[in-house]
């Protein structure tokens, strides 16, 4: 479940663990001096209590506030574990790409993003992996047949707008496809890697010039925890 669900459950109840647990979260999100494993440990808390004080309550007496307890000691161990397998996948490719285009970020649903544009992936009109993108790849899948047991990958493939819809959705598919092979033939289970193509559906810069059409025939790569549904 997620935090916005979560929160909207517990909000439709009165229990006054309800309320201290979704105080809790919020002030965990809201912290800007925590680092990432501390994040992690506060939000895990946080979402634990509030699950924990939903089941307790649907218990009735005091379950309510026991399970809060529990679900936030739970929780904690769980964001802070989370964030530390996250923390090193995410230094590792911050190496990997260092001094190139490709950018490394977590989303704000805590997974990793690797924004890779067309400079070291894919030509024009292409779905053949540039040697560029290959280094990058290695890393990345020795990261996560080192220490990503179970992560899943989503690969989502983008073109530009040039040429039409039946040129561009294929392509961009070939283009996740390809990343697949590759991570795949470097011993990452084909079962824990999903692809989708955009086309060109999704753009991030303006397709009227050149420049911008660089940008929007790009890979992204998505790694998360199979428990984050």
């Amino acid at each position: 479940m997620t935090f916005a669900k979560t929160s909207q459950a517990a909000a439709r109840l009165s229990h006054p663990a309800l309320i201290v647990a979704v105080a809790g979260a919020i002030a965990a999100t809201g912290c800007a001096n925590m680092d990432q494993t501390q994040q992690g440990t506060a939000k895990g808390a946080a979402l634990g209590a509030i699950a924990g004080a939903l089941i307790g309550n649907a218990t009735g007496g005091d379950n309510t506030v026991r399970g809060a307890a529990i679900g936030a000691a739970a929780g904690a161990i769980a964001g802070n574990l989370w964030s530390k397998r996250m923390q090193e996948q995410q230094a590792a490719m911050e190496q990997a790409t260092a001094g190139t285009p490709v950018e490394v970020t977590r989303t704000d649903d805590n997974q990793l993003k690797l924004n890779i544009p067309s400079d070291i992936s894919f030509d024009r009109n292409s779905a053949t992996l540039k040697p560029e993108l290959r280094s990058v790849l290695d890393t990345f899948a020795q990261g996560l047949t080192r220490n990503g047991s179970g992560m899943v990958v989503r690969i989502v493939g983008h073109t530009d707008s040039t040429g039409t819809d039946a040129i561009n959705n294929p392509l961009s598919l070939q283009r996740a496809e390809s990343v697949k092979n590759y991570l795949n033939d470097r011993g990452v289970p084909a079962s824990r890697i999903e692809t989708v193509g955009r086309g060109s559906r999704e753009p991030i810069a303006s397709n009227a010039t050149a420049a911008g059409q660089a940008k929007n025939r790009r890979v992204e790569i998505f790694l998360r925890d199979p428990a984050q549904q």
